[in-house]
């Protein structure tokens, strides 16, 4: 979801209304489609942070980002997904060194000469108002009405929330100056029917309803829910297993060659929810778990899935997540073996894969031998540039996008690279420039890239042209193509490119002189899973 869908129904909470806690205005306003809650308390004290982490956990639970007033230390100690900052409040720069690079960093701007003197480069949006007359907020300033609201709007590309005064029958009045969304308090919290309002509202801005949610409580039960009752596809009895899941072990059949494989995932590291869906994240966790048996000609048979799941998760979006797992072991003609769950603070899942390997041929990182080249199974980069425009917000390359939230494991390319007897080959989830080096340091060779890469794919050079990047670099740099990289000589790659037709050179290997890359740009670098995954 864009930063503009995510602003556009974004109710404020009052701790000082008469008749409404914060924590049941905001079940009032998520139940009536409010796409942001931001908690906002003058006179917070200690004794107010159990009701701050409840409503934390209320956004969470439905997926409503949760933005903190003002106070940049109580969003960093609730893990808020954000701050809004005043004019006579810290600055955003100070809040996006506290908070990170993915927090959301909102600004309130009355007019031009206040955005004029405010640093906007580390904010994602913009508060502008008063639009009308509010008594909700006693430092308000003077109105600025819907010409003031324009013209903010039109002097900025930030995406704009117009605040003051607003209730359902003046939201169309903002959308219609180009508002991105309406910020909200006491058109609900003040309400003296304040369920009706928050409807009236949520329709006003076009968002649906919802029904409130609770976290999952049970492990057995959910157990029962996820594995007995069929969430995801799996056999009591089956090519891969004898037993399945039910029993404290599972029973797997006979392998002769057993291939295991292990990969983690974690919340806010690994992905974010505000970008992908459940059941998308649950599809990715296993193609990515399976690439590495791809890369090893090995054939999935079982996956096994342990979760740390928060109370902010609910049954349904554990079903959901279920669903996208299922998805792809179907499509490799895989089972669920069976897994864990555990309560924890941060949503995380381990996945264990086992598979068949082939009967003949084991690759590894250390058969490239000097004479070999370098080549890929298919476009790189893509999937680098897809986190990017996620990461800003950008629409523009839903191509991009798609590499970086559905990849899928080249068992198709193993294939053939089995059959040919490619004995040097491995997954790019680092990126070229750091999994060229893997290969370079195992086989104690030196590499040399291409000068220039002659398959840019179009969607990645339009995105470079558009903002000054280099492709190389790019597709170098680029993590989590999840293509498989592979050595061999140039004469065997030309009979593999007849059947992998988007196979190409990405280098040769050469005699190990002191250096395992020997003309890697000084802007390319591996991709790091500390810092370029979605921290």
């Amino acid at each position: 979801m864009t930063m503009k869908n995510l602003l556009r129904f974004y109710f404020i909470t009052d701790d000082q209304a008469p008749a409404l806690t914060p924590l049941k205005q905001v079940e009032i306003a998520i139940c009536a489609g409010a796409t942001a809650v931001q908690y906002r308390n003058k006179s917070f004290s200690l004794t107010d942070f159990e009701e701050a982490c409840a409503i934390r956990n209320l956004c969470r639970l439905h997926g409503v980002p949760h933005i903190v007033n003002d106070d940049i230390l109580l969003a960093k100690a609730l893990a808020a997904d954000g701050v809004h900052v005043g004019q006579a409040d810290d600055a955003a720069g100070l809040a996006r060194s506290v908070l990170g690079k993915n927090a959301i960093i909102g600004v309130s701007v009355a007019d031009l000469e206040e955005m004029a003197k405010t640093d906007l480069s580390v904010c994602d949006y913009i508060g502008a108002g008063p639009v009308f007359a509010t008594a909700t907020k006693a430092d308000a300033g003077a109105v600025i009405g819907p010409e003031g609201l324009r013209a903010v709007i039109e002097n900025t590309s930030l995406p704009v929330v117009a605040i003051g005064g607003i209730d359902a029958s003046r939201a169309s009045t903002c959308f219609s100056c180009g508002a991105a969304g309406v910020a909200v308090i006491s058109a609900i919290s003040r309400a003296s029917d304040p369920l009706n309002q928050a409807r009236e509202l949520g329709r006003a801005c076009g968002c649906p309803e919802r029904t409130l949610q609770t976290g999952w409580q049970n492990e057995f039960a959910l157990i029962e829910k996820l594995i007995l009752r069929g969430a995801v596809p799996l056999a009591a009895v089956s090519s891969a297993l004898k037993i399945g899941p039910g029993d404290d072990a599972a029973l797997l059949s006979s392998i002769v060659r057993p291939v295991v494989t292990t990969d983690t995932q974690r919340e806010n590291v690994h992905f974010r929810r505000r970008w992908q869906t459940l059941d998308e994240i649950g599809e990715k966790a296993v193609e990515i778990t399976f690439s590495d048996l791809a890369a090893s000609y090995a054939r999935p048979l079982a996956l096994f899935v342990n979760l740390s799941l928060p109370s902010t998760l609910s049954d349904a979006d554990l079903e959901t997540l279920y669903a996208g797992i299922g998805t792809a072991l179907s499509r490799h003609g895989a089972v669920l073996g069976g897994g864990n769950i555990s309560s924890g603070r941060e949503f995380s899942m381990d996945l264990f894969a086992v598979g068949e390997g082939h009967p003949e041929i084991f690759p590894q990182r250390s058969c490239a031998r000097p004479g070999d080249g370098l080549y890929v199974t298919g476009p790189i980069g893509l999937s680098r540039a897809g986190l990017e425009c996620l990461n800003t917000g950008e629409t523009d390359y839903p191509e991009l996008i798609e590499k970086f939230k559905s990849p899928r494991a080249r068992f198709d390319a193993a294939e053939i690279l089995a059959d040919f007897n490619v004995a040097c080959a491995m997954d790019i989830s680092d990126g070229l420039a750091g999994d060229a080096g893997h290969i370079a340091a195992a086989s104690k060779v030196a590499i040399r890239f291409e000068d220039s890469f002659s398959n840019v794919p179009p969607a990645l050079a339009q995105f470079c042209r558009q903002h000054g990047k280099d492709p190389q670099s790019m597709m170098l740099s680029g993590g989590e193509d999840y293509e498989l990289l592979f050595a061999c000589l140039p004469e065997l790659f030309l009979q593999i490119k007849k059947r992998i037709p988007e196979a190409f050179q990405v280098g040769i290997c050469l005699p190990f002189s002191g250096e395992l890359i020997l003309n890697l740009p000084a802007e390319a670098r591996a991709f790091d899973h500390g810092t370029d995954r979605q921290v």
